[in-house]
């Protein structure tokens, strides 16, 4: 698959890979420099990565454990 670049860097995704993963509009990526070039990366959201547990955990509450968990933390 091939996208134009724009006078602006814009490169829009073709629609195929916006599907497969994921990708809408406010969906966060990351460019990584490799050897073979430009690597597109989509970063997951929070929510994503709470997995199979999703219905156990609140995200709220996450959120405050992760926050209190930090401020006990001592380097």
């Amino acid at each position: 698959m091939e996208s134009l670049v724009t006078r602006k860097g814009q490169v829009t995704v073709p629609v195929e890979l916006r599907r497969k993963y994921r990708i809408n509009q406010g969906v966060k990526v990351i460019f990584e420099d490799s050897a073979s070039g430009i690597v597109l990366k989509v970063i997951p959201k929070f929510q994503d990565l709470i997995g199979d547990d999703a219905e156990k955990a609140d995200l709220e509450q996450t959120l405050k454990k992760l926050d209190k968990m930090r401020s006990e933390d001592r380097y």
